[in-house]
């Protein structure tokens, strides 16, 4: 007989909780998108997704009928994280008045079409947060099986991931601050065994809702994390804008970075092909 979940949720009270999310994530970004481009900084919209996925998880949470240990758990790593990365965003980019390399270059290569190619930017950061919610909601809603190895190994997965993350933007951010470095590569600690040793903590993250979900006979779809985000940073949104924007900046210098040094994953540095 199977284990009865005791942490599903309310009767009735997330029937409408993705069509919720979905009807005022939308305001939401169109409000968002709007004050940036008033402010002429839509480095804004990464704010939407991470901050929004966090705000969808208390309200998932808050839904359900019978909370366990387990639930409180995944929450707590999902706030950390959104946390973490939306005062990074706040800090670094908007705050700081300067826009991410990424948004300047689409803002360039748009032209006077820029202001309506990037309200639907904005509107899919909700549908990305209805998406990566999928693996959150399913390791909250784990059946009801004993905190257990897996669910320490889930934190260990966090943990990790959210100390490697902080510690590559520490060791990026203060090889920039000397004005010796500056055209140069960074190529120390973290960055000198993978290109974007961020981007790979980033997706080690979300290994860890596969973990607390093992118990649950979803378990599978908790794999779309991890599987998409690799998709996005690898091919979408992160390493192709990230490796423009240091080529047109810092030339010669990183295409040697490209040959010496993997994309994602760490790994000992290689030497150039000398033919």
């Amino acid at each position: 007989m199977p284990k009865r979940n005791n942490a599903r949720p309310k009767e009735g009270a997330l029937s409408n909780y993705w069509l919720g999310l979905l009807s005022i994530g939308f305001v939401a970004a169109t409000l968002t998108y709007l004050l940036a481009w008033r402010i002429h900084l839509m480095a804004l919209v990464d704010v939407v997704w991470t901050a929004g996925l966090g705000i969808a998880a208390i309200v998932y949470l808050a839904n359900m009928a019978e909370p366990t240990l387990r639930s409180y758990a995944v929450l707590a790593v999902l706030l950390i994280w959104s946390g973490r990365l939306s005062t990074y965003l706040i800090r670094n980019r908007v705050l700081s008045g300067k826009e991410d390399p990424r948004y300047a270059y689409l803002t360039a290569h748009w032209g006077n079409n820029a202001r309506r190619n990037y309200y639907p930017l904005f509107l899919l950061q909700v549908l990305l947060v209805a998406l990566f919610m999928s693996p959150v909601s399913i390791a909250m809603t784990a059946i009801d099986a004993p905190w257990g190895l897996f669910d320490w190994f889930g934190i260990a997965i966090a943990l990790c991931a959210l100390l490697g993350e902080h510690v590559a933007d520490r060791q990026l951010a203060n090889f920039r601050a000397a004005a010796a470095n500056q055209g140069q590569v960074c190529q120390q600690g973290l960055w000198r065994y993978s290109r974007h040793p961020n981007y790979f903590f980033e997706w080690l993250h979300w290994w860890a809702y596969v973990a607390f979900a093992v118990h649950s006979s979803q378990w599978a779809f908790t794999l779309l994390g991890p599987a998409c985000i690799y998709l996005f940073l690898r091919y979408l949104t992160g390493v192709p804008h990230a490796e423009r924007s240091s080529l047109l900046s810092r030339g010669t210098a990183y295409k040697h970075y490209q040959l010496t040094t993997n994309t994602f994953f760490p790994w000992k540095p290689s030497q150039p092909d000398q033919h």
